[in-house]
């Protein structure tokens, strides 16, 4: 499985961007969790959303709840995560990751290589 991610970019406070993640060489789509973390300089790095494969459930980091959206396409194998109400604090580099089964697994499955997402004025 490779995972490719694209729209990250340099944003001011409170705006918006959509990060997408395509999917290749992948089958069963929907049988996969699929999940967004970051790393911010100096931390470590953390679940900021997922979409679980048995139920469509989502989660959301509590500092991103109300801010984020993660979506996905199984036609497209792409999968999504609307960022809005950007804040600074946001700042990192942001991977994709996908694992068989119904829940989020970071420790197997594919990275993408990342996608930068700078919030500045």
């Amino acid at each position: 499985v490779q995972l490719v991610e694209s729209g990250g970019g340099l944003v001011q406070p409170g705006g918006s961007l959509k990060l997408t993640c395509v999917a290749s060489g992948i089958t069963f789509f929907n049988h996969y969790a699929w999940s967004w973390y970051r790393r911010a300089p100096g931390k470590e790095r953390e679940l900021v959303a997922g979409v679980l494969s048995h139920d469509d459930g989502t989660h959301y980091e509590d500092s991103v709840k109300g801010r984020f959206t993660v979506s996905r396409d199984s036609a497209k194998e792409t999968v999504f995560l609307q960022m809005n109400s950007l804040k600074p604090e946001d700042t990192a580099v942001y991977y994709c990751h996908a694992n068989w089964g119904p829940l989020i697994r970071p420790d197997f499955g594919s990275w993408g290589q990342g996608t930068q997402v700078t919030v500045s004025s």
